[in-house]
């Protein structure tokens, strides 16, 4: 093989061209828009939800304390087993669940 062949090629330096520079539109909202609708407040939750809620926290809390007292000798916490703490637990998380409503 000759020396032209294994010689490296030349390597130029070419320019890159600039990149354009664009302009951005400013953002405008659509003119078909339609007019907010004014909602109502609601107002103050009635007493009845009141009760509801707080009476499903107070119970699941009486249930739980009853099964730890004398789940052993009620016969039907007794068949529940294991199955008071989610019937306590449940009765608890309604109540608390229903606070997210409550005004």
């Amino acid at each position: 093989m000759d020396a032209h062949h294994l010689a490296k090629p030349e390597h130029r330096e070419v320019p890159m061209p600039k990149s354009k520079v664009r302009k951005k539109t400013a953002y405008t909202p659509p003119a078909d828009r339609r007019t907010p609708v004014k909602v109502r407040a609601a107002g103050p939750s009635s007493l009845i939800y009141k009760i509801v809620m707080f009476g499903l926290m107070l119970l699941g809390l009486v249930w739980l304390v009853v099964n730890y007292i004398a789940g052993d000798k009620i016969p039907f916490m007794a068949d529940l087993g294991n199955g008071n703490f989610a019937v306590g637990f449940a009765l608890m998380i309604v109540g608390l669940l229903m606070t997210m409503r409550w005004r």
